[in-house]
């Protein structure tokens, strides 16, 4: 399709986050300290019921980016190569950019920084490679900023052993750390975007909130560490749940102040939830900053603005860290769409995942879908209408785990590679057990329920389960 200069398309800007799980004032949460994130959900829709389709960044990305769900054999893991595993998709910002938009891709979008280069007009990078000759590859040298440490013990370590600490606090200014140069390099973009012709889709994609949890030491000292808590079910997994299902967190002990085995002290688990904390807050400051510059330049009024996480992730529910799960914690993520064209603004409390972002953001634009690969659904009818219906059930998989979501459960069967049967299952009623403290899969009077979702998980995604 060509672009037409005589049509005024939106804009968009995508604020994509890493392992933000929906804990802000927005959703009902008080403890994380996020006035931006919650000002731009009071102007757009906010959706409660946002879930991911695989609890893994470098997956969710790949399948968020291409409209397509995982499968046996598709975005199986944080390694996923878009290019690789779904060479002949039409990307999210591939269609964008065949349509006449500038494509600016700024931190962590796709999971490597060097998938799918075509699909951006500018590709940033915050360094020269020739300024940090560390023989890396541009995939491996993007992965080294994330351990972005400022504190001189932390960096040495870091160069000695490839490692550090989970968390750091320097007491530095914004721009230090690796997504406030990030933020700078969005500013800049919008700045010189407002004298184009052209519209733009343009990304700042955040990993602060991504292990280890690095921040300017102020945002810390904004919470008491006092009163920070852990989680209710801190110290046991679901009753009836099956070993499976429960993460070993092989992510989080990587780091060095992390005990290989066993669980971390309850002093430990604070400063944990207390650096994620303070990095939500950092990021949260940052996205403010572009958002006034957004306005600033007057760009607000024709741009579409959403702000999503590729996965949630867990505080120490049921002993587990990080995402990688099929539980709740690991899959429900926040989800706000903001679009100036539009009056309606409020809670949507309807299904949905994040295969629906691409077909959502092509129809607010004016823009043809490809055909037959696209799996989500446009949610533009529930952006202009809260009657209106989303998903009756959502797909998400992790491993040999495959969940169906719907409105009231979340059942999911861990399903043998070999010959596709069964080999555990487990049911978790929503409406009463949100925090999902116990498997009710085999309890009688939930059997007619698990016959009828396992009909839906093995009949509706009977190629997602089987393979190619």
């Amino acid at each position: 399709m060509e672009y037409n200069n005589s049509v005024a398309k939106p804009n968009v800007l995508l604020l994509y986050m890493d392992d933000l799980r929906p804990e802000l004032a927005i959703y009902g949460k008080t403890k994380i300290i996020s006035p931006s994130i919650d000002a731009l959900a009071s102007k757009g829709i906010k959706f409660t019921n946002a879930y991911c389709n695989v609890p893994v960044c470098g997956a969710s990305r790949a399948s968020m980016l291409t409209g397509m769900l995982p499968n046996k054999n598709r975005f199986l893991n944080y390694d996923t190569f878009v290019e690789k595993e779904t060479p002949n998709a039409i990307t999210l910002p591939q269609l964008f950019k065949e349509n006449g938009y500038t494509t600016i891709s700024n931190g962590k979008i796709y999971h490597h920084l060097d998938d799918r280069e075509s699909d951006w007009d500018d590709i940033w990078r915050p360094y020269a490679f020739d300024k940090n000759d560390l023989g890396l590859s541009p995939t491996d040298y993007w992965q080294s900023l994330w351990k972005d440490y400022h504190i001189p013990k932390n960096i040495a370590e870091y160069k000695a052993t490839g490692t550090g600490p989970a968390y750091e606090n320097a007491d530095v200014a914004d721009s230090v750390y690796i997504d406030g140069l990030v933020a700078q390099k969005v500013i800049r973009d919008i700045k010189k975007l407002k004298m184009s012709k052209k519209p733009f889709f343009l990304t700042a994609g955040f990993i602060s909130t991504h292990l280890p949890f690095n921040s300017p030491k102020k945002y810390w000292d904004l919470y008491d560490k006092k009163d920070i808590k852990q989680p209710e079910n801190y110290n046991y997994i679901p009753k009836d749940a099956p070993l499976m299902s429960i993460s070993n967190w092989p992510e989080m002990r990587a780091y060095s102040n992390i005990p290989k085995k066993g669980q971390v002290s309850d002093s430990l688990a604070i400063s944990l939830i207390h650096g994620y904390y303070a990095t939500v807050t950092y990021v949260d400051t940052l996205i403010g900053k572009i958002l006034d510059e957004l306005k600033q330049q007057g760009l607000d009024k024709n741009t579409i603005v959403v702000l999503v996480s590729d996965h949630g992730y867990n505080l120490e529910e049921h002993t587990q860290w990080a995402k990688f799960t099929n539980y709740n914690t690991s899959t429900q993520v926040p989800l706000i769409i903001y679009n100036p064209f539009s009056e309606a603004h409020g809670t949507r409390d309807e299904l949905v995942e994040l295969v629906d972002i691409y077909p959502t953001l092509a129809q607010l634009c004016g823009l043809q879908i490809p055909k037959n690969q696209l799996d989500g659904i446009s949610l533009v009818p529930v952006l202009h209408d809260e009657k209106e219906q989303g998903n009756r059930y959502v797909l998400i998989k992790k491993g040999n785990g495959f969940t169906l979501k719907t409105s009231n459960f979340s059942y999911t069967e861990f399903i043998k590679a070999e010959d596709n049967s069964t080999i555990t299952s487990m049911l978790y009623d929503h409406r009463v057990d949100k925090e999902e403290n116990v498997n009710v899969v085999d309890h009688p009077e939930y059997e007619a329920i698990v016959k009828q979702l396992k009909t839906i998980l093995h009949n509706a995604f009977k190629h997602n389960i089987e393979g190619d």
